[in-house]
């Protein structure tokens, strides 16, 4: 069986609050280093599903709006490659939308598949 590593490290400050993100993965020797990560596991045996969410100290809020976003959108499209659920998808759509229009990273127009997000992540 071939076999495949995707490592996580994390360098933390003296109160153990994250200063720096790096993951490296076996796969054609990518690595990279990043200010936020969320990863979701399920055990099948608890059936539960456990998560690591790491930020950086200076990961901003509107870095953080943005990416919560990004999440939801991108679970919607996970969850109906998995399982064909083209609605209930949708609704999983909308409601980023939503959460998108309400934090301020998409305007209306953006929440009808116009345009790309506003928000500006180098102020």
């Amino acid at each position: 069986m071939e076999k495949s590593e995707v490592k996580i490290e994390i360098s933390l400050d003296e109160n153990h609050i994250p200063e720096q993100i790096e993951w490296s993965a076996t796969d054609g020797d990518q690595k990279g280093k990043v200010t936020a990560s969320f990863l979701s596991v399920w055990d099948p045996d608890k059936k539960n599903a456990m998560t690591i969410d790491l930020w950086t100290k200076d990961f901003t809020v509107d870095e953080m709006k943005m990416f919560t976003f990004q999440n939801i959108m991108t679970m919607a499209d996970t969850f109906e490659k998995a399982t064909g659920l083209t609605e209930e998808a949708h609704d999983m759509r909308d409601f980023g939308k939503y959460m998108g229009k309400t934090l301020g990273v998409i305007d209306e127009d953006q929440a009808e598949g116009k345009g790309l997000p506003k928000i500006d992540l180098n102020k």
